[in-house]
């Protein structure tokens, strides 16, 4: 299969058989075995490092090389990494305890796991699934974003110079091309992308009851307690909305701020904005939004705002112009209290607008997220412990990090996943693993008399009858 085929139903259908067929006809894969395939794909990540940095800015028309190198090579590398140091471990049977016998877990592959991944951060989500896919001894099919055509064809490229079909396949193409291959009957399904298309997933994967893990995103709130260090917080969350010009699943989505403190709010932002990107339209570590389809959503999200009376604060240090630009640009924005009929405040973001709202008191914040849909992401600056535990006990959320934004994803020992409308399941570390292996139960039964078969003797009635008590 060439990178530009456009692949039909029938062709990944042929794949997928051809795996579980490898994977039916062969022992399931040792430790050692394990760790060799990742070592190929790390093996990727350093020797392909330039050409995934140069794939993404054409992609985006421009991304900062040094962002791409960060967390679209260096973040997946460590990743892949630590799983490999892991697998032995994580592959041991697992003791529980019982009185009738010897019991354990046994960790098993689940056979073909197909990656479904989204176009903001391919190499991350490329990668980092199939570390835990392969960890846990998977054949894997990763269908590529058409929204990345340059990187796209980069890794439909380089992966069968290092894995064969019936191991790792790489499938691209169109929408059509994938809703083939979301009905394909695989043994686990992993996606990452919009909440209204993991619908479809789902549906999808239902009619062969395949099993998923939808990693979705939606309004990750940010809460700056009255007890926070806010010129701190605010660095960190403008610092962190900006990755990749907002273009996160975990980006902050919107802000509560201390009603007396807005002012203040927006004059830190402005100086951070001025600190990291003194200018915008032509800095090299300045993302573009990733095409016109997604900068004209964004902008029609700006003139509603406008037009319904918000104020819209531009950060723009140089007061650039960003008409007639080449690439899809713009500046960060901050929407000042916008009403919750906006479509500003019903989808979510991705890109660099913010909404701040303010809050008398911190039960009315918990309040307008609890009548919301759960978020992948919360987010909490404050030193005051008792408002910390009624925030993360009240709230739920994929989830959560204090004092900062995103970072908890970066945490290989914490499970990465969404809840409610920002997804289910888990992956990353071991929760990566575990979710694309069966935990298969195992009982080495004790010898002795079954007293519960029938006949039923009066002994084995007055047995039952003294246990069951309160």
């Amino acid at each position: 299969m060439s990178a530009n085929e456009n692949l039909r139903g029938a062709d990944v259908h042929v794949v997928l058989e051809k795996q579980r067929a490898a994977w039916l006809a062969n022992e399931p894969w040792t430790a050692e075995q394990r760790c060799e395939l990742i070592d190929r794909a790390i093996g990727l990540l350093v020797d392909y490092q330039d050409d995934i940095v140069t794939a993404l800015a054409a992609d985006f028309g421009h991304r900062s090389a040094d962002f791409s190198r960060l967390f679209d090579v260096l973040s997946p590398l460590a990743s892949m990494k630590y799983t490999k140091s892991q697998v032995a471990t994580w592959m041991r049977d697992e003791p529980r305890h019982t009185d009738r016998g010897e019991a354990w877990v046994r960790y098993q592959p689940l056979g073909v796991v197909g990656i479904l991944t989204a176009w903001n951060f391919p190499g991350n989500l490329i990668f980092n699934g199939l570390a835990g896919a392969l960890a846990a001894g998977n054949r894997v099919m990763i269908k590529l974003s058409e929204f990345n055509p340059s990187t796209s064809a980069l890794i439909a490229r380089i992966f069968p110079t290092v894995f064969a079909e019936d191991e790792v396949a790489i499938v691209t193409g169109g929408a059509e091309v994938g809703q083939a291959f979301c009905a394909l009957p695989f043994d686990h399904l992993l996606f990452t992308g919009a909440t209204s298309i993991g619908k479809h997933v789902m549906r999808a994967a239902a009619e062969n009851l395949v099993p998923v893990t939808l990693e979705l995103g939606g309004k990750s709130p940010t809460i700056i307690s009255r007890s926070a260090d806010l010129p701190a917080a605010v660095s960190k969350i403008i610092t962190g909305k900006l990755h990749n010009a907002g273009q996160i699943c975990l980006a902050p989505d919107y802000v509560f701020v201390p009603e007396e403190h807005m002012a203040e709010f927006v004059s830190l932002a402005k100086a951070t904005v001025a600190k990291l990107y003194p200018t915008l339209k032509d800095n090299p570590d300045y993302t573009s939004v990733i095409n016109s389809r997604h900068f004209e959503r964004l902008q029609g999200y700006l003139t509603e705002a406008r037009d319904a009376g918000v104020h819209t604060v531009e950060l723009n240090p140089a007061n650039e112009d960003f008409t007639g630009q080449p690439h899809h640009r713009m500046a960060p924005t901050l929407l000042l209290n916008p009403d919750d009929s906006l479509k500003v405040m019903q989808d979510e973001i991705f890109g660099p607008l913010l909404p701040v709202k303010p809050y008398s008191d911190i039960q009315a914040a918990v309040a307008y997220i609890n009548s919301h849909p759960r978020p992948l992401g919360l987010y909490y600056f404050g030193n005051h412990a008792e408002e910390e535990a009624f925030v993360l006990n009240r709230t739920t959320s994929g989830g959560v990090c204090v004092n900062d934004v995103l970072r908890h994803a970066g945490v290989e020992t914490l499970p990465f996943g969404g809840v409610g409308a920002s997804g289910m399941g888990a992956y990353h570390g071991f929760d990566g693993f575990r979710t694309f292996s069966h935990a298969r139960a195992v009982l080495r039964a004790a010898d002795g008399p079954d007293l519960m078969r029938p006949p039923y003797s009066d002994q084995v009635r007055q047995l039952v009858g003294s246990l069951i008590k309160r």
